[in-house]
């Protein structure tokens, strides 16, 4: 229901929008524009759909010679006491545990393109067990919300981008954009474990929990003492092997169990094209609404209005050129990364705005995106609280990030 009049309202806040600019600023292409948009991110929609299709394909079969092998069933068994806490209505022991765990890693270590079929893996085999088809359940919803919080202990892309336009230290940004994205999914899982009366002070959510925080804090200070060039080789290296690492790892472990390795891949393949297809017209809704938003200037309006009340209030507004990222980041990834180069080519990359764009830019994902796709793949259509979880973490991400930048470059 929330997507519903949230995709109403892009359209009517566009449109009055529009006609102010038609008859007040005399603005003759504004309803051009509307429409190309319409036109241009139908097309962009059908693209990614289209892009996701060839892996999703080959990560659900691989997925599937995974489960056949047994590895799936054992990764559920080194998670599920974690798991079992947070989402206590799947079943112990359950293959699902094992997808989830799958996708979490992959988004952590950056692995864009195995982390959504993944998630899409674990979205369906949560959606098996989903008692009303077309609401999402509590697990469904604690997932999406997590993988909105877009946890990622190894941000390569942003410091690529960084190097790419000339930054003296590329990887300045890597400590407060961790600590901005580990808030970010601190207060998702709260948030949702408010609404779902989950005990987060269980010994045991405590101790993985505290777990994952001292490797990340040891990552922190090892990559803090070595040199971008050095970042950038080992973040290549162990992402690349760990992932091919797995791949063999299903494989052989099929093998040994006799399991016709072929054609289990074969089956999971057909699942995932399927998977993709399915996909098409729920992203290309969204990105259809988003993209007459954004034509329309109402986001810069957005952002020129909170400058303005920020200025009223005395409040520093040196952030205030970076918003646009931190409003687009939850609407559109691709729009977001345009939005962060435009920011480090305008002010510099190595000025506060390049810097507190590239963290904001960093430190959640595109909240949206992945309601239309992970939702839009099993037929969700009640949403429930998830849109408003997601968006709290990621206004908690966009805030953190902030704030780490005035505290390590201002």
């Amino acid at each position: 229901m929330a997507l519903n009049y949230l995709w109403i309202a892009f359209f009517l806040i566009a449109f009055v929008i529009a006609l102010f600019r038609l008859i007040f600023l005399h603005d003759t292409e504004v309803f051009a524009s509307l429409v190309g948009s319409t036109f241009e991110n139908a097309k962009t929609g059908f693209e990614i759909s289209l892009g996701l299709t060839g892996v999703m394909t080959l990560w659900l079969g691989l997925m599937k010679v995974g489960e056949r092998g047994g590895i799936i069933a054992i990764l559920a068994r080194l998670v599920g006491p974690f798991f079992n806490r947070l989402f206590p209505e799947l079943p112990k022991n359950h293959p699902v545990f094992g997808s989830i765990l799958m996708n979490f890693s992959a988004n952590m270590l950056g692995l864009d393109n195995a982390a959504t079929p993944l998630g899409l893996k674990a979205m369906k085999e949560m959606q098996e067990l989903n008692p009303v088809k077309d609401t999402a359940s509590n697990a469904q919803i604690m997932f999406l919300v997590l993988n909105t919080a877009g946890l990622t202990i190894i941000p390569i892309s942003i410091m690529v981008y960084r190097a790419e336009l000339g930054a003296v230290d590329p990887t300045d940004v890597f400590i407060p954009l961790l600590l901005a994205t580990v808030i970010s999914a601190l207060v998702g899982l709260i948030t949702v474990a408010i609404y779902q009366r989950i005990n987060l002070f269980d010994s045991v959510i405590l101790a993985y929990i505290g777990s994952l925080c001292v490797v990340v804090g040891l990552l922190i200070y090892y990559f803090s003492t070595i040199s971008q060039e050095q970042v950038s080789l080992i973040s290549k290296v162990a992402s690349n092997l760990i992932l091919f690492t797995i791949i063999v790892s299903f494989v052989t472990l099929a093998w040994l169990r006799k399991v016709n390795v072929y054609e289990a891949f074969i089956e999971g393949a057909k699942e995932g094209f399927m998977v993709a297809i399915n996909i098409i017209p729920y992203l290309v809704a969204m990105l259809v609404a988003i993209g007459v938003f954004r034509a329309s200037g109402a986001l810069d309006l957005v952002v020129n209005g909170l400058g303005y009340l920020f200025r009223l209030a005395g409040v520093n507004t040196d952030f205030v050129p970076a918003l646009p990222v931190a409003f687009m980041r939850p609407l559109s990834g691709s729009g977001a990364r345009g939005l962060m180069l435009d920011a480090m080519k305008t002010y510099g990359v190595d000025s506060f705005v390049g810097r507190v764009a590239s963290v904001i830019q960093g430190s959640t994902e595109t909240t949206f995106y992945i309601l239309a796709v992970y939702f839009g793949s099993v037929g969700i259509k009640k949403t429930r609280y998830a849109v408003s979880c997601g968006l709290i973490a990621d206004l908690a991400g966009a805030v953190a990030a902030i704030w780490l930048s005035y505290l390590f470059f201002h």
